[in-house]
């Protein structure tokens, strides 16, 4: 069969990767081709029935896999998503998420020899450490970032836009705060919060809970970064993702239990060591102008997960 664009997503079975799967899979004029090293993703967040979609459990830090997944194939688009995530993960293998800049570097020299149309990236809201300006704008605040994780992001916000200096390589690089649903994995806040609140066991706050962060509901951050291919949005530029209703920690969990109508108690941990930021709001007028609705709520978002 003839497809109308060739798509590669890296890192495709994590959540956000999948869901985007998903969503590029349900246009038959897609055939949408992913590889994952199943780290941290799971197969079974995959339409591995849908004719317009190939897996393949490969590494993109290694260039021998690279080399010859693009033999295979000639990309149009490519979102590289692949990364080490979760704050205890990456602080635990500050070298093992050092690595993933070399994934970096393999995608965009095969991108490169392509002459694939542009390189969507999934950054982090991690790249503005602890925040000097708030909210959060793409051009004015700092990237503060220290942690292993938030600095490899960095590095590869950089050489993204090096490639595009020096070869025109065309990219979008989404930075993404806090995005949550059905998929995310158990490591993560919102979900540990729904799991505990579903069960009545007590939800975990690391220190008093006072840190503020803002939750992005999946069905938002895909449309925009879908949208963003098929609509030619954000060419060459750099785009939060994310919702800007702030909320404490201790807030969110008592949220969750509200809205799930549940007998768990809040309890409070030591404080992490570090990565834990006090404060994270993102500006996104840049996304809200091409958003066709609102954004979804939290108490909505809460109740679409279950």
């Amino acid at each position: 069969m003839s497809y109308k664009r060739t798509i590669l997503i890296t890192g495709v079975a994590g959540q956000v990767a999948s869901c985007l799967c998903d969503a590029l899979v349900s246009n038959p004029e897609n055939l949408v081709v992913g590889f994952d090293n199943l780290l941290t993703g799971f197969k079974e967040n995959l339409p591995m029935e849908a004719d317009n979609f190939k897996f393949f459990e490969l590494d993109c830090n290694s260039y021998t896999d690279m080399e010859g997944l693009f033999a295979q194939f000639s990309f149009d688009y490519i979102y590289h998503y692949a990364a080490v995530v979760g704050v205890k993960r990456t602080l635990a293998h500050p070298l093992l998420v050092l690595d993933d800049i070399k994934g970096t570097e393999n995608i965009l020299k095969l991108a490169n020899a392509q002459n694939v149309k542009r390189v969507f990236f999934s950054s982090s809201s991690e790249v503005y450490g602890e925040p000097l300006e708030h909210p959060q704008h793409e051009e004015t605040t700092p990237l503060n970032a220290r942690l292993p994780y938030a600095c490899v992001k960095k590095i590869s916000e950089l050489y993204i836009k090096a490639f595009h200096e020096e070869f025109g390589l065309n990219y979008t690089i989404f930075r993404f705060f806090n995005t949550y649903g059905p998929k995310q994995s158990k490591d993560f806040v919102m979900k540990i919060f729904v799991e505990s609140a579903k069960n009545g066991l007590d939800i975990p706050i690391y220190g008093e809970g006072n840190q503020t962060r803002t939750f992005c509901y999946i069905d938002d951050n895909v449309e925009i970064t879908s949208r963003a291919m098929y609509e030619d949005l954000f060419v060459n530029d750099t785009v939060n993702i994310g919702n800007d209703n702030e909320m404490t920690i201790k807030e969110l969990a008592q949220t969750v239990i509200d809205e799930l109508k549940s007998s768990s108690q809040i309890i409070h941990l030591p404080a992490l060591p570090a990565g834990d930021m006090m404060r994270r709001r993102p500006n996104v007028d840049k996304m809200k102008a091409q958003m066709k609705r609102p954004h979804i709520t939290i108490q909505e978002g809460i109740r679409k997960m279950l």
